[in-house]
């Protein structure tokens, strides 16, 4: 006997519906399919995935940048360093040839990897060792050759000044893994966007600050004009920044607009492998506001997801 005063609810009248009638979100016609034993190719593979959450969107994902392509919409790409150290360059580069990119958007750190990798093919210190006695930071080449160029930079931004410094700076051996250097060769726009402090070659004697800023400043002024042509169809993708690129990218949003351009109908990516809140926010949500278009957000790591899609990519031009 129960010293409880409320008895259990009875159910005996609660009203049931067939569940024929109620449906599902999820039916059996949008689950995955078994690649059968002859299939070879990436799309096969992509098609074979369920048309349920991250799969779909991933379709998402290809659709949009092939129709971007296709209608000549803008393409932007902002990279955080994690997708450089990674060994994505020459894909992003191969994808920058076949119409998939029209220009890239780095933070401090993807620029740093990148100049590091065209002067020597190599990049990525080892923190943990060099942080004790303070070495950490202090590569010469990193510091006085990036300051060198942003400090000569007359009337050009930082991701142009860093790619045309390399074109007299980089290895032979390494000048076509370097996005910066290929970019610049092939005549895509880069910015690159730094707070100051965050970046080791801040530390170096050469850096001149209003120099920074003035060249980061060009390139935050000339992100907006390319964020400007996304309106009705374009694309921007942020792979690995998880809060530099995300706010720069939301206040170009702003600037386009409160300057009367129309930004509306485009499609925002983010791909990381942790979820984060200012990309979910500041990329995938807030730009479509009672504006249209639509997000995407993808979680896996970079040097596996970013090689996927462009793989897809390949196969859907051919």
């Amino acid at each position: 006997m129960s010293r409880y005063k409320v008895d259990p609810m009875e159910f005996s009248g609660l009203r049931t519906v067939s569940l024929a009638a109620r449906g599902g979100k999820v039916r059996v016609e949008d689950f995955a399919k078994p690649l059968p034993p002859n299939a070879a190719t990436v799309r096969e593979l992509v098609e074979s995935l369920p048309r349920i959450l991250a799969a779909d969107s991933l379709r998402g994902v290809i659709a949009a940048l092939e129709l971007a392509r296709d209608r000549r919409k803008p393409i932007l790409w902002g990279l955080g360093g994690h997708v450089i150290k990674t060994g994505l360059a020459p894909v992003l580069i191969n994808l920058l040839q076949r119409g998939y990119a029209t220009g890239f958007v780095l933070n401090g750190a993807a620029a740093i990897h990148d100049f590091e990798i065209a002067l020597a093919g190599c990049t990525s210190e080892d923190v943990e060792a060099a942080l004790p006695d303070g070495s950490f930071g202090s590569a010469e080449e990193t510091g006085s050759e990036m300051n060198r160029a942003i400090s000569a930079a007359a009337g050009i931004g930082m991701g142009e000044a860093l790619g045309c410094a390399l074109q007299r700076l980089a290895n032979p051996s390494f000048a076509a893994k370097s996005l910066l250097h290929e970019a610049y060769r092939l005549g895509a726009p880069v910015t690159v966007h730094v707070a100051i402090g965050t970046d080791t070659p801040h530390m170096h004697p050469a850096c001149d600050g209003a120099a920074v800023g003035r060249a980061t400043h060009h390139d935050f002024r000339l992100l907006c004009s390319l964020v400007r042509e996304l309106n009705d169809g374009g694309v921007y993708l942020n792979v690995g920044s998880a809060v530099v690129l995300p706010e720069v990218f939301l206040k170009a949003v702003s600037a386009v607009r409160n300057l009367g351009h129309p930004l509306h109908n485009f499609t925002t990516v983010n791909f990381d492998f942790l979820r984060h809140y200012r990309p979910q926010a500041n990329v995938v949500e807030r730009p479509h506001a009672h504006s249209g278009g639509r997000g995407f957000s993808i979680t896996g790591h970079h040097e596996i997801m970013i090689p996927l899609l462009a793989a897809a990519l390949r196969e859907s031009a051919a």
